[in-house]
């Protein structure tokens, strides 16, 4: 496996990504923004959304689906900012609020899918991804997984990956027993895998952090070969 990186990419802090047929998005978790991007990553669209300390998107049934994980902490606060932690619901067309939810377990969030009308999202207590119900908001199925910090989610049909971000592999579990059907797993000098998605057939995944020591890259876009 290799990565085909884009270092500092249209984005101040990539923390989510999902591919649609319009393109790539990407959710900013500094601003709270979504960036469409098309085929060369250069940004064709901007979304302005309610959800705070954004971590994971998704698309469907005409609406964007946003990890929001409480009070921002990159950004200057906004009029309306609550420090809900949970799911946002946002128009596809127009980026408006349309409903949030909490997460199932009471805790934080980093991945979310949206598959067949239905909503898989990443748990931590216990480790685990659940399936939801997106209008009643119930718990359909669960799945525990025995690996730490989970986030960025990919349906490919037969599975479902999630990024390990600190294990920095990703592994595809089956979505009914939670074997391991897969694994990949990133080098050392690798950006870590964060937001995570299926985009033309390829996966791709983003690292949000900031330059520093440990990381002196900073962000990053990639897409992983095999």
């Amino acid at each position: 496996m290799r990565l085909d990186t884009v270092l500092t990419p249209p984005a101040t802090m990539p923390n989510g990504l999902q591919g649609t047929d319009d393109g790539l998005w990407v959710c900013d978790q500094a601003t709270d923004e979504l960036y469409l991007l098309d085929d060369e990553l250069r940004i064709v669209r901007t979304v302005r959304t309610t959800a705070e300390n954004s971590s994971g998107l998704t698309v469907g049934g005409g609406s964007f689906w946003i990890a929001s994980n409480g009070e921002a902490r990159a950004r200057y606060p906004r009029p309306g900012d609550t420090g809900f932690s949970g799911v946002v619901r946002c128009d596809y067309e127009t980026g408006e609020e349309v409903s949030r939810f909490p997460t199932p377990d009471g805790g934080g969030i980093h991945g979310v899918e949206w598959v067949d009308g239905l909503l898989w999202l990443t748990a931590f207590n216990p480790k685990a991804l659940v399936l939801m119900d997106p209008e009643s908001w119930s718990v359909i199925g669960k799945v525990e997984v025995p690996h730490e910090r989970l986030h960025g989610l990919a349906w490919v049909g037969d599975g479902i990956w999630c990024a390990h971000t600190s294990d920095k592999f990703i592994v595809k579990y089956h979505p009914e027993t939670g074997d391991e059907l897969d694994r990949i797993v990133y080098g050392a000098e690798d950006p870590a895998p964060h937001g995570f998605t299926l985009w033309k057939g390829e996966l791709w995944s983003c690292d949000a952090n900031w330059p520093s020591p440990v990381h002196p890259d900073g962000p990053s876009v990639s897409r992983i070969i095999r």
